[in-house]
């Protein structure tokens, strides 16, 4: 490591100011800081000193997608075991003669080791574009306003291959992750100065540009409906059509809190958010008022439509405890609508904003049968209003205030 280290020092001459290279500074300072730490040190007081920074911050969400991106490469491998024993998708697949080549049974949903890698030959390729095409993205902008390269695009290249179905071109998925960081977040600024999610900005790019491959039968792999038949279609899907009935007949809660169903690759466990929201509050990452927030306004809305209830809509009879296992409602809740950028900053905020995702999502996906998945759509609308929601906060803060100390 000494010798890497004074590789890196000798080089980093040539980038500095003055240096060949200086306008390619981005570039070294990004390699340097992955590597190591920084070495510079304040020497003045005083300062705020703590010890979590971006950099720490970001990967303690990359830890605590862990399990997320665990699960998503053995149930899509799974999922397409199960599809090709019902005869639903075809051996001639790249993925399947890879598996063959390595030794392993592509159609034996039992093996934890062939789910696996099966998985892994959806999930990777996917990974690594969006790697690929954001990480390039994100230095050309940092060379052209030199500044140095960050670690924002580390989270947003994990959270968006997860929010995709595994079937997805990945020249889609380029494309998608082009525009997420673009539109997204670049137009903006850059880090820190985004006001919307920058992965589902690209997910509903996709969304909307490609409904074909993003949502309805085509793209999910298979979901098992009895030991000889399979259907594309996601559970989300089916509940939207035949409401509760179809969800009690087809699978069990459990099922679907585990995991094991059709969907999005790294969406479809609950169990999995749930370790992950672990991590994120115990290190203080994540804010739990959002997470509660979300959870009051999905219990409230849900209930409501219950209470109300519809002769032509099959989701007004949902009831919560399932909203929250099927779809995206756990991923979203946990990751998305906590990300500490484009949500409210004020505690009294955080309920506010967590609570209107919650409403808004069960409303989208209930009453729109469009939209049987309204999550992002209501995560981006309401980081358009977390601002406002902050300043009119502080407003009533600073009112009360004056009341209290007025002389």
């Amino acid at each position: 490591m000494k010798f890497l280290r004074t590789i890196l020092d000798q080089q980093g001459k040539q980038f500095e100011p003055g240096g060949k290279f200086e306008k390619l500074y981005a570039l070294y300072e990004a390699a340097d800081s992955f590597l190591y730490t920084p070495g510079e040190t304040t020497k003045a007081p005083s300062h705020v000193r703590d010890a979590i920074d971006l950099k720490r911050l970001m990967v303690t969400v990359v830890v605590a997608l862990g399990p997320c991106i665990l699960m998503a490469m053995w149930n899509t491998g799974r999922q397409a075991h199960l599809a090709i024993q019902g005869g639903a998708l075809p051996l001639a697949t790249w993925q399947t003669k890879a598996m063959e080549t390595l030794g392993l049974a592509a159609f034996d949903p039992s093996s934890i080791l062939a789910n696996f890698v099966h998985g892994a030959l959806y999930y990777v390729p996917v990974l690594a574009v969006t790697f690929m095409v954001g990480g390039n993205i994100e230095a050309i902008f940092a060379v052209i306003r030199k500044h140095e390269i960050n670690e924002g695009f580390l989270v947003t290249g994990m959270l968006l291959p997860l929010t995709l179905p595994p079937t997805i071109p990945l020249w889609q998925v380029a494309l998608g992750t082009a525009f997420g960081v673009v539109v997204g977040k670049e137009i903006f600024g850059g880090t820190g100065m985004n006001i919307l999610n920058p992965a589902l900005t690209a997910r509903v790019f996709l969304f909307f540009a490609y409904p074909a491959e993003i949502s309805g039968d085509k793209p999910w792999i298979a979901a098992q409906t009895s030991p000889d038949g399979f259907s594309g279609a996601t559970w989300l899907s089916k509940a939207a059509v035949e409401g509760k009935a179809a969800l009690e007949q087809g699978l069990t809660w459990n099922q679907a809190f585990f995991g094991d169903i059709a969907g999005s690759m790294g969406e479809t466990s609950a169990l999995a958010c749930l370790l992950g929201a672990a991590v994120l509050l115990i290190t203080g990452v994540g804010s739990w008022r959002v997470m509660a927030g979300v959870v009051i306004g999905t219990i409230l809305m849900s209930t409501l439509l219950n209470m109300v209830g519809s002769d032509t809509n099959p989701m007004f009879e949902i009831p919560f405890w399932w909203h929250m296992v099927i779809g995206s409602w756990a991923f979203a809740t946990v990751f998305m609508a906590t990300d500490p950028v484009s949500a409210s900053q004020t505690n009294t905020g955080r309920w506010i904003y967590g609570g209107l995702i919650g409403v808004l999502g069960i409303l989208i996906r209930s009453i729109n049968p469009a939209f049987p998945e309204g999550w992002m759509l209501a995560i981006l609308f309401m980081n358009i209003f977390a601002a406002l929601i902050d300043h009119y906060v502080i407003q009533a803060n600073i009112k009360r205030r004056g009341a209290r100390y007025a002389t």
